[in-house]
């Protein structure tokens, strides 16, 4: 089978088809709105919904004229979560693709998309894979607008085990290089900055560190900044930026792989998945995978053009769990919210 997939919750407009026989993605487009956006500082609504219409037409008219769509057996599309505006379009432009094509139409959770996505480049490479061979897994799905920890006893089953209280981390990255003057989004450039800083020149305080309280807060650690550099000149911040940067990703990278480590240390799992925006923070893709050796389990994460929101996951996630419900119907899917 090959599903066609369109993603538009946030500030991508994209498309993708998935082919469930030679296990891989046979066709994506994604058209980004990162610099229409950036002068405003975040995503604004109204412009993200003009554009998904104008990306939308002009992905369509490209894939009618380079593919044949009669080849296509299911159309799938995000629902949710996102911005509820920019969702609409995805939706409507999938079904009006549904009954151009007569085939079903499959909606999508955003964020079960993200959480299969450390498996797409891995299924791609191997006919055989076994999905026994990773599950129980632990994931860790950390973006802009997410931050949480979720364990996947088999493909399509998620529980929810953590979740952040207040911001996402992501956000708390993208509002801690607004204060250091960064453009938007500034996540990479607090990481890019902090390269040649000392990471331990400041500590920056984690939230809720004790085993048995399994949630996240970045609120605080936003606060914490504020506060730090009201104390100093304009020329000490310029001074010790690269400093600032490295203690203040730190107390992010911190509080998520301390979480992670005290849930695989209370479970038995076969592998952990880092998935999100922030997935290509390559500090954070370090400290996970040393947690991961020490338990002896491998660290999934996708390719960093699969970490943000594109639509070669949803293709994917919908064409997984298709498969599996057709192999077990009794099967009942927790929707991670």
């Amino acid at each position: 089978m090959r599903y066609l997939a369109l993603e538009s919750s946030c500030d991508e407009t994209a498309v993708a088809i998935w082919d469930t026989e030679q296990h891989r993605v046979e066709y994506e487009r994604t058209l980004t709105q990162a610099a229409l956006h950036g002068p405003y500082g975040g995503v604004v609504p109204g412009l993200a919904i003009r554009e998904h219409l104008k990306g939308f037409h002009q992905l369509i008219e490209s894939l009618r004229h380079s593919y044949d769509l009669s080849r296509i057996d299911a159309v799938c599309v995000t629902h949710g979560p996102g911005l509820v505006g920019c969702l609409g379009i995805g939706v409507a432009y999938a079904q009006a693709l549904q009954l151009l094509l007569n085939v079903p139409l499959y909606g999508v959770n955003h964020l079960h998309g993200h959480a299969l996505s450390p498996f797409l480049e891995l299924f791609q490479a191997d006919a055989d894979f076994n999905w026994n061979a990773y599950c129980p897994h632990l994931g860790l799905l950390v973006s802009g607008g997410n931050t949480l920890l979720f364990e996947m006893p088999s493909v399509g089953q998620f529980h929810t085990l953590a979740q952040t209280v207040d911001d996402a981390a992501g956000e708390a990255l993208d509002k801690g290089a607004k204060m250091l003057g960064f453009p938007y989004p500034g996540g990479a450039l607090i990481e890019h900055c902090g390269q040649s800083g000392d990471a331990q020149w400041v500590r920056f305080p984690r939230a809720f560190p004790h085993k048995s309280d399994l949630r996240f807060s970045f609120s605080g650690l936003k606060t914490s900044l504020r506060v730090f550099l009201d104390k100093l000149s304009a020329d000490e911040v310029e001074q010790h930026k690269a400093d600032i940067c490295a203690a203040y990703q730190e107390a992010v990278v911190d509080a998520l792989s301390h979480k992670v480590q005290q849930v695989l240390s209370m479970g038995d799992y076969k592998s952990l998945g880092l998935s999100g925006g922030v997935a290509n923070n390559s500090v954070l893709r370090n400290r996970l995978q040393q947690v991961a050796e020490h338990y002896g389990i491998p660290l999934v994460t996708p390719p960093k053009c699969y970490c943000g929101d594109n639509a070669a996951m949803i293709a994917f996630s919908s064409a997984q769990v298709s498969a599996e419900l057709a192999l077990n119907p009794n099967l009942t899917l927790d929707t991670i919210k």
